[in-house]
């Protein structure tokens, strides 16, 4: 649906400490994503809802919600359009797509394309 949250992302210079405080805090159990550039650690919360704590080094600090959309490249546009800042849609192979985007006040915020097709270019 678009516009649910679907994703969070939790930065953090120490991860197994963010973890141990989350899952302490809420009961997340997480999982190593394999392939991720970074250290990446997922949690699942509904069957549509998930999250990361990830590997982020200095000031790097503050959650980022991504939203469902239907087609990735048209929220894309559509961010640009309202005054917003979006990068290009990257995919997640086997997973979908995304494209991390900036409010028109500076807010960092993600939005996500289910695509079980999806795949890096030239694969």
């Amino acid at each position: 649906m678009a516009g649910q949250m679907v994703h969070f992302e939790i930065p953090a210079g120490d991860t197994a400490k963010a973890r141990e405080f989350w899952g302490g805090l809420f009961g997340w159990e997480f999982q190593e994503f394999p392939g991720s550039p970074t250290e990446y650690h997922m949690t699942q919360l509904s069957e549509a809802t998930g999250g990361a704590i990830y590997g982020a080094d200095g000031d790097k600090r503050g959650t980022r919600v991504y939203f469902d959309v239907d087609d990735v490249s048209i929220g894309s546009g559509r961010v640009r359009e309202l005054g917003g800042e979006a990068g290009d849609p990257m995919p997640v192979p086997g997973m979908g797509w995304f494209a991390i985007c900036k409010d028109t006040e500076g807010n960092d915020f993600g939005i996500w394309q289910n695509d079980p097709n999806a795949s890096m270019p030239g694969a």
